[in-house]
């Protein structure tokens, strides 16, 4: 998996100070997307165990809330399987950050209630690691800057463990 870049204090992307990681890969390519040049897998560079080591050490102090995936797109399958050995290592050195992520791709394609590419082997286990999955693509014609968190009235936040609890979306309320 190649990331393209590295925002280490980010205030834009979820619920205070976070650290944003932006994977490269996507095959949706939205209409007017804010980066396309990260649609190319082999953009930017090799996500790397010291790549790893430097997210870790970005999120560590106590100011820093939590994560957020962007891209790129952190639902294409093979960027699923690349990000679940870090974000199970998140878990693991850092429980109390929280976790969000970003995808053109909707909880129900993602979960396989809808069929689609982004679904695979690890999608559970990907998705069990997200506190919000911010889900669904950047629709232009839907674009509204008073919403909070996300580009276009289409996207939802969603409260993955709620959701994953209640078998059902449950949005995310803060």
């Amino acid at each position: 998996m190649n990331y393209c870049n590295i925002k280490p204090r980010d205030i834009a992307d979820g619920v205070g100070v976070r650290v944003t990681l932006f994977v490269s890969g996507c095959r949706n390519h939205c209409k007017n997307c804010f980066q396309p040049e990260t649609w190319d897998f082999n953009y930017g560079a090799p996500f790397t165990r010291e790549v790893e080591d430097r997210i870790l050490e970005e999120l560590r102090p106590d100011f820093v809330d939590g994560l957020t995936l962007l891209g790129g797109e952190p639902g294409e399958a093979e960027n699923q399987r690349g990000l679940l050995p870090f974000l199970q290592r998140v878990r693991r050195e850092l429980p109390h950050k929280t976790i969000w992520c970003y995808s053109g791709f909707t909880w129900e394609m993602l979960t396989g209630k809808e069929p689609a590419r982004c679904r695979c082997e690890v999608s559970d286990e990907f998705l069990s690691l997200l506190d919000v999955l911010v889900d669904g693509p950047f629709v232009e014609e839907l674009h509204d800057i008073t919403l909070r968190f996300r580009g276009s009235s289409n996207q939802r936040l969603i409260d993955v463990p709620a959701t994953r609890k209640a078998g059902e979306v449950v949005l995310w309320n803060a």
